[in-house]
């Protein structure tokens, strides 16, 4: 596929995905007029990638860690460091802690609708007058 049916299907900009190139995120074919062309698979990268930087991943450790995700996973880090560890590790307590975060709102939300709904009165305008038969 092009680059504009990526950027369509991902809903990420095509100036976005040109930049995930360059840094060795996805890769793309080159036809004989010059135009990239992508692979099917590149539609889930690029939300994982998506996700992942939505996170708080910089690029540099997405760029580590994709492998880890295909399908069959295969983990293999001849040279992972100390430090990539770390980061990983912090990486992974933070989005830990936004997931929580998120889930606390969520159900915070729900218990607000929840109490609006019972204690709402019913609106006359809405209540349709029984159908005759």
């Amino acid at each position: 596929m092009r680059i504009g049916e990526l950027s369509e299907r991902t809903a990420t900009p095509r100036r976005l995905l040109r930049y995930y190139e360059e840094q060795g995120l996805i890769v793309a074919d080159r036809s004989p007029n010059g135009y990239r062309d992508y692979d099917e698979f590149c539609v889930d990268r690029v939300r994982q990638i998506r996700g992942l930087l939505d996170a708080g991943l910089p690029t540099r450790i997405i760029k580590q860690i994709l492998p880890c995700l295909n399908r069959p996973r295969t983990i293999h880090f001849p040279d992972a460091t100390p430090e990539m560890l770390a980061t990983l590790e912090h990486e992974r307590d933070r989005m830990t802690e936004r997931i929580q975060c998120l889930m606390r709102n969520r159900d915070a939300i729900g218990e607000y609708l929840d109490a609006v709904r019972a204690t709402r009165r019913p609106d006359p305008a809405s209540e349709a007058p029984p159908a005759l038969s």
